[in-house]
Formats: structure tokens, C-alpha cells, sequence
């Protein structure tokens, strides 16, 4: 009996040991699935906690709920993979030999990385909400807020759901207002980039928001250190951003044991082909969703369209026959705005997202780089799609892992080019 090894039982790891339990053949494969969190944790709504719109109980379930059946599911933490020797260590010293690889280990959020983040002011006046413990913390810091300098804070890129830190502006505005707090409150959006976003069409209109909602920007901060005697982010060339609350993005970075296997970059990413998801260095490991250095968004709909891909290419793989299904960077997000709408962005690695409509070219019914209550509606029922058609490996109707053009609004001579 041959084993199939998925490290990682977050989105990513889920939705391929549900997709490939019915597609390799059987009485020859075997599927082990290694992860050392109890629950599984709906990442997307870590956003919503501190606003009192999800509970912890919306965002989290019991593992034994998740992991598909017929699984070999192991709670443990992974000490290092040794390619060389097709085993994974675990801490204990067990050892767990495989054929295939699926890294599916994600990301994390690292503050020590940054001087003096978690000093003094952490989890008091320094806050994340890219964990579930974080939105926990300021889930409560919220809760005593009457009103100063809210500064909201990328570190630097790249970071898992990169539209997250706008989201959680836009909902604070909205929050704000409603508790009667705006007028009382100063909001400043800090980010490393030129802009509002990566992509420069979504950027404009984003950026015009920010305005609209008198959301001051300081571009360009490159976080050198944070200050916390003075309540200040301090970048390389010396320039302060002062805080009574900061909510920050930490640097993110791949899972530790990357790097104790000497497989990851200096972000312990896994340097991984962009379109066949293979890992670079080892033709039997693959690597989906966070843990590769594929340069697309690190969001859950990445890693479905990912998985519809590399299950094409293992099915491949292990019959002996070259890879041929290929990943075009295919992402799709909603991005919160604030009082029941939404934005809808659809791109991939050689298109940004432009306006236009979504699924469907003529009917729609999703504006494309538009805010609307429909797309806040589909941003809300995402949660639902994401425990019931998502992590059971399900293909999403009229949305498939590679991005039609159809509908968008592309200039001619871009689409001509992409043609």
C-alpha cells in the first residue's frame, strides 16, 4: 500500500484529502493527514469577531467534524520532512514514510519579527486579528474603545488575504459610526505599498473609499521598530506613526519546520512551480495554498482553485505521466465596505481585477470592482459555502480554477495580448 501524506488540515489540506479519497486507486492508496490543531478554524471570519457580527462558535469546529472519512488523521506537530528519504518526522521521533507529499502547512503570523511588537503593548494596545486568538483579544479592547487614534498597519507583503486590513477599516468606520464613536475617532491606514492594493485599476477606486470615509493613508512605511513607551510605529528612515490602539499585520511567514527541512526561502515559503504546484526541489512533494511562494493572493478561494489543479497533476503523477492541468493564479474575494455592501474582485496572475460583471458575462447578478449589497450578501454566505461545499472538496457552480475573461471590462488591447 502506497501513502499519500498531507501535512496541514486547514483549508488547503482539507479540501484535497476529500477531493483525491475518491479518486486514487483503490486498495493501492492510502491517505494520511497530519495537523496539530484540535479544531479547524474558518480564517475568513476572524475578521468579523471584533465587530460582535460572528461568535467564536461561527468560526471554529471540531476537527473530527472537518477531516473527511476514511482518512488517516494524526493530531501531532511535524519536527521536519526529510526529502532525501520520503519521511516526515514527528517530535517524538515517529517516523511516517510516504510516496507523495502535499504540503498544505500554511502561514502564521510572526510579531517577534518586528522589534518590539510584542513588547509592553502587546495584546493591550497592540493587536492582531489574523489569528483566533488575536481577534479574541481585540474583540475585548473594542469593547472599552471611546474614541482616539485607531491605526490600522501592514508590516510588510506578502500576508494572507491582502484585502483583509482594508476590510477591517471599512468595518471599523461602519462600527464606529454606529456606536456613535467616528467623530471621536481619527482612523489611519499604514502600508508599506504605493497604494491601496497590489493591483493598480483596484487600487484607484479603493483609494477613493478611503477618502470618502476620511481615512487618512501614510504609504510607503517600511516598520523598522514599535515604540511602545511613545505609542509609535517607527520606520527605517525614522518617521513615527503615534497610536492609542494599533492593529497591525504582522510579518507572515511559512510554518518553522519549512525551514528545519531546508525546503523554504527566507520566509520559509516553498519555492514552487506556479502552474503545476510541484515543488521545485522534489518532483513527489507538491505544495498548495499559503506554503507556496506562487505569486497570488494566500486566500481561500486560491487554494480551491489550486486543489481542482493538483489533483489533475497527482492523478498524473503517480500513473507516470507528465503534468498537464495548469493553475493561472485564479483569485476571487469579496472585500467588505462597511454598512451592508461589498466589493467583488476577480483576477489572476496576468489579469488584475477590473470592473465587469461576475459569473456570468451578460446577467451577472455580481458587479465586478462595484459596491453592492448583493456581493456583502455573498461575502456573508461564503461561511456557508465555505463548511458545506468548500472543505468537502465540492466544484463551486459556473466558477472553475481557471479565470474567464468574459464579462470583464478588459481594454482591447490587454485582452488581444492575453488572448
Amino acid at each position: 500500500m502506497k501513502t499519500l501524506l498531507i501535512l496541514g488540515a486547514g483549508t488547503a489540506g482539507t479540501i484535497m484529502a476529500s477531493t483525491l479519497r475518491n479518486k486514487l486507486p483503490k486498495g493501492e492508496w492510502t491517505i494520511a493527514l497530519v495537523d496539530r490543531a484540535p479544531d479547524h478554524y474558518y480564517q475568513p471570519g476572524y475578521l468579523f469577531m471584533p465587530f460582535g457580527i460572528y461568535t467564536e462558535n461561527d468560526v471554529r469546529r471540531p476537527m473530527t467534524r472537518t477531516v473527511p472519512r476514511g482518512i488517516d488523521y494524526r493530531e501531532a506537530d511535524v519536527d521536519r520532512v526529510d526529502a532525501a528519504a520520503n519521511r516526515v518526522f514527528l517530535p517524538d521521533g515517529t517516523e511516517i514514510p510516504y510516496d507523495v507529499l502535499i504540503i498544505a502547512t500554511g502561514v502564521h503570523p510572526a510579531p517577534e519579527q518586528v522589534e518590539g511588537m510584542v513588547n509592553g503593548d502587546w495584546r493591550k494596545n497592540v493587536h492582531e486579528f489574523y489569528t483566533f486568538e488575536g481577534a479574541k483579544a481585540l474583540t475585548e479592547r473594542l469593547k472599552s474603545w471611546q474614541g482616539g487614534r485607531l491605526v490600522v498597519h501592514i508590516c510588510e507583503m506578502p500576508i494572507k488575504c491582502p484585502v483583509a486590513p482594508l476590510e477591517f477599516t471599512f468595518l471599523a468606520d461602519a462600527w464606529l459610526q454606529e456606536k456613535g464613536l467616528r467623530e471621536k475617532t481619527e482612523i489611519v491606514y499604514v502600508t508599506p505599498m504605493s497604494g491601496a492594493f497590489t493591483k493598480p485599476v483596484a487600487s484607484g477606486i479603493l483609494t477613493r473609499l478611503l477618502d470618502e470615509k476620511r481615512i487618512s493613508v501614510v504609504h510607503d512605511f517600511a516598520i523598522a521598530r514599535v515604540d511602545a513607551e511613545k505609542k509609535a510605529i517607527v520606520s527605517w528612515d525614522e518617521k513615527e506613526v503615534p497610536y492609542d490602539l494599533l492593529v497591525t499585520v504582522p510579518p507572515n511567514m511559512g510554518a518553522e519546520m519549512i525551514d528545519r527541512s531546508g525546503l523554504g526561502d527566507e520566509l520559509n515559503y516553498v519555492p514552487t512551480d506556479k502552474h503545476t504546484l510541484q515543488c521545485k526541489a522534489h518532483a513527489n512533494i507538491f505544495v498548495i495554498g499559503d506554503a507556496t511562494d506562487c505569486p497570488t493572493s494566500k486566500a481561500g478561494s486560491v487554494a480551491h482553485f489550486e486543489a481542482e489543479v493538483l489533483t489533475e497533476n497527482i492523478l498524473h503523477f503517480i500513473a507516470g505521466q507528465p503534468l498537464r492541468s495548469r493553475f493561472d493564479g485564479h483569485a476571487n474575494c469579496f472585500i467588505e465596505s462597511g454598512h451592508g455592501k461589498a466589493f467583488l474582485l476577480d483576477f489572476n496572475y496576468d489579469q488584475e481585477p477590473v470592473t465587469g460583471t461576475f459569473p456570468l458575462p451578460a446577467l451577472g447578478p455580481m458587479r465586478l470592482l462595484a459596491e453592492s449589497r448583493l456581493n456583502h450578501l455573498g461575502k456573508m454566505a461564503f461561511r456557508w459555502v465555505y463548511w458545506n461545499i468548500l472543505l468537502p472538496g465540492w466544484p463551486i457552480p459556473l466558477v472553475g480554477h481557471k479565470m474567464s475573461l468574459r464579462g470583464k471590462n478588459i481594454p482591447p488591447k490587454e485582452l488581444k495580448a492575453a488572448a
